[in-house]
C-alpha cells in the first residue's frame, strides 16, 4: 500500500500573490558587492534576478522564505517548476528558523520552463560553503527553502520560479 500523499504546494506564484516573507541575502553581509532583486512579473512569476561579483571576496545571492513549517512526511522530494538562465543554482532546505546549517542540493536550468525533481534524502548539509559531517536531510519538517547563486563567476542572472512543491 502506498502512503505518500500526492503533493503539497510549499509556494505557489500567481497574479496577485503576497511575495511578503521571501527576502534576499547578498554577500553584501559579508562586504561582497552582489545584488539580487525580487518581484513578481506580469505573468505571475516570482522572479529572482540581479548580478553576482567575486569582487571584494564576494560571490553569492540568495532569496529565502521562512514559513511556519511544513511536514514532510509522506513525500519524497521536492519539485521546482520554474524557467532559469542556463546558470547553475543551489536550493536550500532547513528544518527550523534557527538552524545554522542548511540542506542543499544544485540544480541546474536550461533556458525553458523545467519541472526539477529532488529527492529529499539527497539535500546535502552545508555551512558557509562547507560539508559538513552529518546525515543528509531527514526530517520531518521544512522552516525555511532558498535558491542561491554562487558559481565563482562575475554574472547576471534570472530566475523566474512558478511553484515550489513536495511530491
Amino acid at each position: 500500500m502506498n502512503t505518500f500523499q500526492s503533493s503539497s504546494i510549499i509556494f505557489k506564484f500567481e497574479p496577485g500573490v503576497s511575495t511578503n516573507g521571501w527576502q534576499i541575502v547578498d554577500d553584501r553581509v559579508m562586504g561582497g558587492k552582489s545584488q539580487g532583486e525580487f518581484e513578481l512579473n506580469s505573468e505571475g512569476l516570482g522572479v529572482f534576478k540581479g548580478f553576482v561579483t567575486t569582487e571584494n571576496n564576494g560571490g553569492f545571492s540568495s532569496l529565502r522564505y521562512d514559513f511556519n513549517g511544513v511536514k514532510t512526511s509522506g513525500f519524497e522530494s521536492v519539485v521546482l517548476t520554474l524557467k532559469g538562465d542556463g546558470k547553475s543554482y543551489q536550493f536550500r532546505l532547513k528544518e527550523s528558523n534557527t538552524q545554522r546549517h542548511s540542506y542543499v542540493q544544485t540544480f541546474e536550468t536550461t533556458g525553458i520552463k523545467q519541472e526539477i525533481v529532488i529527492p529529499l534524502n539527497s539535500f546535502l548539509p552545508k555551512f558557509r560553503g562547507r560539508s559538513l559531517e552529518l546525515p543528509n536531510f531527514g526530517a520531518n519538517t521544512i522552516e525555511q527553502i532558498a535558491f542561491l547563486i554562487g558559481n565563482k563567476t562575475n554574472e547576471n542572472f534570472s530566475l523566474q520560479i512558478e511553484s515550489i512543491q513536495l511530491r
